[in-house]
């Protein structure tokens, strides 16, 4: 159950990896008339459902959680929260790289946190260390490191252009 478990909680990585570097092949797929990044967020969701599929079939609930839990899960879902507010679904899912246009964000958390989407998602995983053990949660952390550090590097002259 562990290796499935693993497989689990990195399946959505090498998904973003292609659409990062790759970005035109995805919306040739999406096809005429589709959305990518709402395609994406789709697609997103289901492998978001994957990893918590597979991270609840090896953990084990108590209740109550640490006192840890609630300020690091409600600061992470605050994080997550406020740049799908701030950015939107485009902004969030790759847009950019799917030859959106994207506006230019200085609001809390952006020019604050580095990545603050990947820092709310990580800090709300390590909220959940009393019930998944740690092996898991590092996977899906360093999956993040991983993603953060692939997008630090874009160049515009990769971008897709939009299917007319």
């Amino acid at each position: 159950m562990g290796i499935v478990a693993a497989i689990g909680v990195l399946s959505p990585f090498p998904f973003y990896y292609c659409l990062w570097n790759w970005p035109q092949s995805w919306v040739e797929l999406c096809g005429r008339g589709r959305d990518p990044s709402h395609v994406m967020a789709h697609v997103a969701h289901f492998l978001k459902l994957v990893q918590f599929v597979s991270l609840f079939s090896v953990s084990s609930f108590h209740w109550p959680p640490p006192l840890y839990f609630w300020p690091l899960f409600a600061f992470g879902q605050f994080l997550n929260f406020r740049v799908y507010q701030l950015l939107g679904e485009a902004g969030t899912y790759y847009g950019v790289r799917f030859g959106k246009n994207i506006p230019w964000v200085t609001e809390f958390p952006f020019g604050v946190i580095k990545d603050p989407q990947y820092v709310g998602s990580i800090l709300s995983l390590l909220a959940c260390l009393s019930w998944v053990p740690f092996q898991y949660i590092l996977l899906w952390v360093l999956g993040y490191v991983f993603m953060m550090q692939v997008e630090s590097k874009e160049d515009p002259s990769t971008r897709a252009k939009p299917l007319l």
